[in-house]
Formats: C-alpha cells, sequence, structure tokens
C-alpha cells in the first residue's frame, strides 16, 4: 500500500495521524481482509480498535454483508449466551417467542466481539465451537445452527495473562490470536497529538459557530507529555471542553484564537487528584516531563505577578498611604523564603521564568515585535498596559 492509497483510506475512515505504528495497524488491516481468517485486535481503551475491524469488513469479501458490533463487556452474564446464540421459545421465564442471536443475524457478515475478555468461560467454549465447525445451539434448543460468520475480537487486557490466571480459555486464544492486529496508544503517537486536537477543535467550533483554537508551543508540548490514558476518547473530551469554555463566537475579525499552557492547564485531566503524570517512553515508571515542570513554574509566575501587579495598584492609588512591605511568608514551597530581599525570586527557580529579573528585556523584546504598540506587547506579555508602562525601559518612556 503506497502513501496516497493510505492517506485515503484514512480520510474515509476519519483517521487522523503519521505514526509509523499507526500505518502499520492500517496495513495489515488491509492485508488480512481478503481472508476469512479470524483477527485479534488489541490496544488500550479508546485507540479506536473498531475502526480497524470496519476497515477488515469492507475490504473482505464479506463487505456486501452485515458488519454486527458486540460489546461484550456490556451484556449481562446470565443473558450473554441468549443474545450471542439466540433462544427459542419457553427457553427461560420470558422468552414469550423464538429470537435470533447476533451470529443469526451477521450471517454471511462479519461479527465483531469487542471486550471479549469480558466472556464468561462457558460461552468462550461454546465460541470456540463456532470458530472451529461454524456450528451453535440456541438456548432451550437442541437443533444445531450453523453460522456463516467471521470473526473479528478485540481487547484491551492482555489475555495471555487471562489464560495464565485461568481467566481465558487458552485453545480460544490460540484460535484468535493466529492474526493480531496491534493499536498504539494516543501517548505513542506524540506526534499526532496536536494534529487531532487540532481536528476535533476545528469540528466542535464549526459545529457551534464558535472561533477554532490554537495552541501555543508551551501549549502543544503539555499536551504532547501527557499520559492520555483514556486515548482518543480523552482527548475529545479535552478539546471539546477546552473550546467550549475558551472560545468565542466567531466575530467578523476574530475566527481563531491562541491559548498557552497556562491557560489550557486547569482543563488538563486529572489521575486520582495527581499532577498529570507523562510517559517516560521507556516501558516502565511514571514522571513529570520537563516540560510539564517548566508550563506549572509558568502558571504560578503569571500567578505571583498578578498578586504583585495588583498590590502595586493599590499602593499607588491617589489618597491611599503606603503600605508597609509585607514579607511573603505564605507564598509557595519553591520560592525562597529565607531571602532578605521578599520580592526576589528564590535562586532555584529556572532563570528564564524570572520576570523581575528580565522585565526590561521582555518587555523591550515585546516592543519591538510590535513595533511600538504598547496595547499589543502587554497582551503578548499577559499584563495590563498600566503595568507595562510602569516597567518601561528608560529609552521608551522618552518615546512619543
Amino acid at each position: 500500500m503506497d502513501s496516497q492509497e493510505l492517506q485515503s483510506l484514512k480520510n474515509k475512515y476519519g483517521i487522523i495521524g503519521n505514526d509509523p505504528a499507526l500505518n502499520r495497524a492500517l496495513e495489515v488491516a488491509v492485508k488480512l481482509a481478503p481472508t476469512d481468517l479470524s483477527v485479534l485486535i488489541t490496544g488500550e481503551s479508546g485507540v479506536g480498535k473498531e475502526n480497524i475491524a470496519r476497515i477488515i469488513h469492507q475490504y473482505s469479501i464479506r463487505r456486501s454483508g452485515k458488519f454486527q458490533p458486540v460489546n461484550c463487556g456490556a451484556i449481562p452474564e446470565g443473558t450473554v449466551d441468549s443474545e450471542l446464540f439466540g433462544h427459542v421459545r419457553g427457553a427461560y421465564t420470558g422468552a414469550i417467542e423464538t429470537r435470533a442471536g447476533f451470529f443469526e443475524e451477521a450471517d454471511g457478515g462479519t461479527l465483531f466481539l469487542d471486550e471479549i475478555a469480558e466472556l464468561p468461560m462457558t460461552t468462550q467454549a461454546k465460541l470456540l465451537r463456532v470458530l472451529q465447525s461454524g456450528e451453535y445451539i440456541k438456548v432451550g434448543s437442541a437443533k444445531i445452527e450453523h453460522a456463516n460468520v467471521r470473526i473479528i475480537a478485540a481487547t484491551n487486557v492482555d489475555l495471555a495473562y487471562a489464560v495464565s490466571r485461568g481467566k481465558f480459555r487458552e485453545d480460544l486464544y490460540y484460535r484468535l490470536c493466529a492474526a493480531q492486529i496491534r493499536v498504539p496508544s494516543l501517548r505513542e503517537r506524540k506526534d499526532d497529538i496536536y494534529l487531532l486536537f487540532r481536528k476535533f477543535t476545528s469540528d466542535f467550533s464549526e459545529k457551534n459557530g464558535m472561533c477554532k483554537v490554537s495552541l501555543t508551543h508551551d501549549a502543544i508540548e503539555l499536551i504532547r507529555n501527557y499520559r492520555w490514558p483514556g486515548n482518543i476518547r480523552q482527548l475529545i473530551n479535552f478539546t471539546q471542553t477546552l473550546t467550549a469554555m475558551e472560545s468565542e463566537k466567531i466575530t467578523p475579525v476574530s475566527e481563531r484564537i491562541e491559548l498557552n499552557a497556562a491557560a489550557i492547564l486547569p482543563y488538563m485531566p486529572k489521575e486520582e487528584g495527581r499532577v498529570p503524570v507523562v510517559f517516560n517512553g521507556e516501558g516502565s515508571g511514571e514522571r513529570i516531563s520537563q516540560s510539564e515542570k517548566q508550563a506549572i513554574y509558568k502558571a504560578l509566575i503569571d500567578l505571583k505577578r498578578e498578586i504583585d501587579d495588583l498590590r502595586a495598584e493599590v499602593q499607588s492609588a491617589p489618597g491611599e498611604q503606603a503600605a508597609a512591605p509585607v514579607p511573603f511568608h505564605e507564598e509557595a514551597e519553591w520560592q525562597d523564603h529565607t531571602s532578605p530581599e521578599p520580592e526576589e525570586q528564590s535562586q532555584e527557580a529556572p532563570e528564564d521564568l524570572s520576570w523581575k529579573k528580565n522585565a526590561g528585556d521582555l518587555i523591550r523584546k515585546a516592543l519591538e515585535k510590535w513595533d511600538g504598540n504598547r496595547q499589543k506587547a502587554a497582551e503578548e506579555l499577559g499584563i495590563s498596559e498600566r503595568t507595562l508602562y510602569r516597567k518601561l525601559p528608560e529609552e521608551y518612556k522618552k518615546k512619543k
């Protein structure tokens, strides 16, 4: 499959991304499709396993037949056999008529069994029989039925481990795993995350008449380095919530807004009350990435800056007596409480994040970027125009 054919396939099924592992999964799906092999699709919850199953069906000789998806984990254990294989009238209390099961409904087509590890052991034995001989029996009947169905199964658990724990039949496992496709998690596709974000915010904003959201470099790094345990589903929810809360209605002069890391940090998913955990790329263990630390530092620095500006405005208000400086004993742990100068930044804090030490340089660069436009420069720095004027380097104060 060449790159043009691969991109056409992605466009058809709404698949976004260029990750090699994702491309490999799609290529294997297309290659296996013309055969009648049973296929096992593995991957975490929310990675898009059903999309792979649909591709296999559409590229197979059964594409004119029905594609029947079944979430095995959503069927109560007491009714799973009836749902899959059907039942006859009087099979149990409430069975007032004969009913076809999913195997009968999908005859001639494809049956997609998602979360297959959730099937009871007795049902697994019956499924194995269908895979081996194409035969099954409806609940309450003694008549053997025949199913011309291709099975595609999916799971987000380690079936080999489930076999070792006696939770999954070994013979069924080997029957299914002859042809496997692994769909990578979102944290393994870091370069695709912002592409997906742009797609989701574009779709949501167009549907609701809102400005599309784009991200600054630090914000992109923040979402790239988050674990996304819920994968695509979780990223969709995050993107839609962020767009709904931070965007605004489209105007003739505004169709897009840009957000930085500090703006999106409050919307980042939290795991058990912790700071977002980042996959370390080595297969074990977890840590907070450097880019995420920088984003947290920046958010704290921005908060301190706002407090400083508010204090300065209160102290300089007409008719008000300036209050004596208040020691900063209530500030966060990362600040140096022992410093003799209350407003001096801790030496342990990143040097490039120190507003007080670099205010002149930052303002000078912002003014140069915006050709001396103080309003634009203030917006760039996230401060009020009044604060910018108060901290202007002397050479700019002399300019008109």
